[in-house]
């Protein structure tokens, strides 16, 4: 069970989140979106939202070696420049100890306009504050089927 339902108690503010994430959902390609939201998932320990976009990326037809090798992605040929690129920038976001280094902004300004940067940089942001409730009141991915 998790702590607290924030739907429940903070309906108009999940809503107003729910409602940036659709126009994320519709700005950006849905394989590329899922990739980011588990990547920043996998860095956050989000259960719940790993489980989510690793499902999404599948019923996308993504192949799952390609899933699997997430955590690995600088290490294999899997994920093209663009993802590659949104990849550096969601690590760099989503752990934000160091900022964001200028080599990682100006592969991701190669790969991304200015509008399609700006999303970007908002589905990061959106993705962690999702994982941050996720994982603050222990939100868990439903059982597996049996």
């Amino acid at each position: 069970m998790p702590r607290l339902v924030v739907p429940e108690h903070a309906p108009a503010g999940y809503r107003a989140v729910g409602r940036l994430d659709q126009y994320l959902r519709d700005s950006i390609d849905a394989g590329l979106l899922d990739v980011v939201k588990l990547r920043a998932s996998q860095l956050n320990g989000c259960a719940y939202c790993v489980d989510m976009h690793a499902a999404s990326l599948s019923e996308l037809g993504v192949p799952a070696r390609k899933i699997h090798a997430l955590p690995v992605w600088r290490e294999t040929d899997f994920f093209s420049d663009r993802e590659r690129a949104a990849l550096a920038l969601t690590e760099a976001i989503t752990v934000l100890t160091n900022g964001v280094d200028d080599d990682v902004w100006a592969q991701a300004a190669a790969q991304f306009d200015e509008r399609e940067l700006a999303d970007l940089v908002l589905a990061i942001g959106t993705i962690n504050l999702l994982n941050r409730i996720g994982v603050s009141t222990r939100l868990a991915p439903p059982p597996l089927a049996r």
